[in-house]
Order: structure tokens, then sequence, then C-alpha cells
């Protein structure tokens, strides 16, 4: 029961994201730069606090460095130094700000659902590529999957009344493809909540620079700083704290599929907060994107079993 209230909880914050992010800027309360910004200082903030409320520090006892290392092993993590703290990457900070700021930018001109299945898409195709080129070896069903699933996104695009704009799919495209790259090293990771932070923290020099570039033409209100601090802080930040927490208790094919159900959740959300209109168009290519990318992950998945 509480893997599946985490899990129901991690997947209202990521479709949240989405539904937050299309309001302020479908609503023209801020800019996608400014919002960007917000965005990532409010998850610092957060995340700090949640590090320091966590007691992610040094361990100054052999008893707390066997617990520690006990709820990692628990939780299928590597342990680590009992005097060293995890803090991210660069790599992982940079694919981080790539991921909020096309994000931003993308939902100037995509409706929600239309954004999130392109993302969720795109984040579970990213995977499934950087798997192959390293080596991975895919079964007949893997690739039809893959061909599945890229015929959605071929559809979604194609000419017509109900097409999203070429400029909205590429940017969420990118966003997509930096969150996928995200999370693949974040699998390395010992301490998510510590890396977490400091992977946020390290886009500091990134937000300044951007907010430096587009100071002259951002434009803000009350209302679209507090959509952007709530997407950052809660949304983003105590989103992936939950998610971790509902990974412990979820195999790696159940968190695959769960975050099938994001767009679904986030073209629901549009509708009802930014009213916006469940075209038939979006409904055929989520029915087929989603049904391939689930074919990849359940052919995985009974094949090494069979294996």
């Amino acid at each position: 029961m509480k893997t599946l209230v985490y899990t129901l909880l991690a997947l209202l914050a990521f479709a949240g994201n989405s539904i937050l992010c299309r309001v302020a800027l479908g609503k023209d309360l801020i800019d996608p730069a400014s919002f960007t910004a917000i965005r990532l200082l409010s998850g610092i903030v957060v995340l700090v606090v949640i590090m320091q409320l966590a007691n992610w520090r040094q361990p100054n006892s052999v008893d707390e460095v066997t617990t520690r290392n006990s709820i990692h092993s628990t939780a299928g993590l590597k342990s680590s130094h009992p005097h060293a703290l995890s803090k991210g990457s660069w790599n992982a900070a940079l694919m981080l700000f790539v991921y909020a700021i096309t994000f931003s930018y993308a939902y100037t001109s995509l409706d929600t659902g239309t954004g999130a299945l392109i993302l969720f898409g795109t984040v579970q195709m990213t995977m499934i590529v950087v798997g192959a080129v390293s080596g991975q070896k895919f079964h007949l069903a893997e690739w039809f999957g893959v061909m599945i699933a890229f015929a959605g996104f071929v559809y979604l695009v194609l000419p017509g009344a109900s097409a999203p704009s070429i400029s909205g799919f590429v940017l969420m495209a990118m966003s997509g493809v930096a969150w996928g790259l995200y999370t693949l090293e974040g699998k390395r990771c010992s301490e998510p909540i510590s890396d977490t932070s400091f992977n946020f923290i390290r886009t500091l020099p990134l937000v300044i620079i951007l907010s430096i570039v587009t100071i002259s033409f951002s434009t803000v209100t009350p209302a679209g700083i507090l959509l952007a601090i709530i997407s950052g802080g809660f949304a983003s930040a105590v989103g992936y704290v939950i998610w971790y927490a509902a990974l412990a208790g979820l195999s790696g094919i159940q968190a695959g599929v769960v975050q099938l159900l994001v767009p679904v959740i986030a073209a629901a959300g549009g509708v009802i907060f930014a009213d916006e209109v469940f075209s038939l168009r979006l409904g055929i290519s989520s029915l087929v994107i989603l049904s391939g990318i689930m074919i990849v992950l359940l052919g995985k998945h009974y094949l090494s079993k069979r294996l």
C-alpha cells in the first residue's frame, strides 16, 4: 500500500510539472526562461532542506555507518564511504538544465498531453537506443515495439489541423533525450537525495547565465512565479524524492510501465486546468506510442526470464 501511494503521488507530481508549466506559459503569466530559473532555484532550496531533514551527514559512529549501509542495501543502492557525501556530477547537472529549459520553451506551443507524450515517449526511446548502442542485444519482439512507437511519433507530427508545432516537438524531444540521459546517469548514484540536491545546485551557474541573457525581455507575474515555485519546489524536488521512495518497492519493469500513465494524467489535467481539447490524433498516437514502448519493456522482461 505504501508503494502504491508513493507511486501515485510521484506520477501526479510528474504530470503536475507539465500542467503547471503549460498553464503558466499558455496564459502568458511568465516567460520560459524565468519559469526555468525559478523552478530550478526553488528545487535547490527545497532539496537542500530535505537533505538536511533526512540527516544526510557524515556518520559519526560505527552503528550509524552500519545503519546507512543497511538502508542502501535494502534499496539496492551502493554503500557510500563513511566519510564522503555523494555530490552528483556536472554531466548530470547539464542534462538536468537542458531538460528544464527545453521543457519550458516547448510548452509555449504544445498542449499539456501532447508535450507529456513526446517527453516520456522520448525518454523511454532514448534509454532503449542507448542500450542498443552500448551493445545490448534486442529480440525481434523488442525491435517490433520500437518500430510501433516510432510510427506513433510519425503519426503525431503528420501535417494537419491538430498536429503539434515542429519547433515544440523538437524542443520537447530534446528535453526527453536530456532527461533520459539524466536518468541513466542517475542509475550510478549511491545517495539519490544527495546526488539530486547537488545536481540541482550545480545548475546555478547556468541559471545565472540564463537570467542575465534573458532579463531584458523577461515577463513575470505573481501567479507565474507561484506556479514556477510549485513546479520546482514540490512537483520536481518533492516529486523526485517520493519517486525514489516508490522505486524501493517497484521492479524495473513496473517502474518503466507505470511512467507511461503520466501523459494520460497530464492530458486530463490539461483539459481540466488549461481548457484544452483531447484530440483524436493525440488519443491514437498515445495508444500507439505507449503500446510500442510497453511491448519493448515487457518483451525485455519476459525474454530475460526465459533466458
